[in-house]
């Protein structure tokens, strides 16, 4: 089977992408409409918003389907950081490096466009997600109880400093 990550929009990311985080929160986490709304509206802010020196956006795909994604949105890099977003892969796809394809360029595209510090925010329970994210270098910095989500959860800020 034919894998591959593209940079850049393609058509029916959005909602697939979406379609991704609704299914796999929900069952996971609980999440519902507030959630896949949100992933939905700020997605498609920044992709209308896009500005290819300071942004980022990858896809994996198979067989010509979406089966994974990650974004660097950089609009407050210089400033605060550039803020990893948007990471997930098809759980009939994790455990094959697709995770580690996705953020390896997202971190290479953040070193090459000279950011200091990636951020992101993430909630706890997510075990497999953070064993990337630390493999990767990123640090658990910040923990909180917030509703971002939609719901009460235990919010993690991870980073890294490049």
């Amino acid at each position: 089977m034919s894998r591959v990550v593209v940079s850049g929009y393609i058509p029916g990311a959005i909602g697939r992408i979406t379609e991704l985080h609704a299914a796999y929160y929900s069952k996971h986490a609980g999440f519902g409409l507030f959630f896949e709304s949100k992933v939905a509206s700020e997605m498609s802010e920044f992709l209308t918003r896009f500005k290819e020196k300071q942004d980022g956006f990858w896809v994996a795909a198979a067989e010509e389907q979406v089966i994974g994604s990650i974004a660097i949105d950089g609009i407050k890099a210089r400033s605060e950081g550039a803020h990893l977003r948007w990471f997930i892969v098809d759980p009939a796809y994790q455990g094959q490096g697709i995770g580690d394809m996705l953020l390896g360029e997202a971190v290479d595209f953040c070193r090459s466009s000279g950011f200091k510090r990636v951020y992101l925010w993430t909630f706890t329970g997510l075990d497999a997600a953070r064993h990337l994210y630390e493999k990767n270098g990123f640090v658990a910095c910040r923990e909180n109880k917030g509703e971002q989500w939609g719901m009460v959860v235990t919010e993690q800020m991870f980073e890294l400093i490049l």
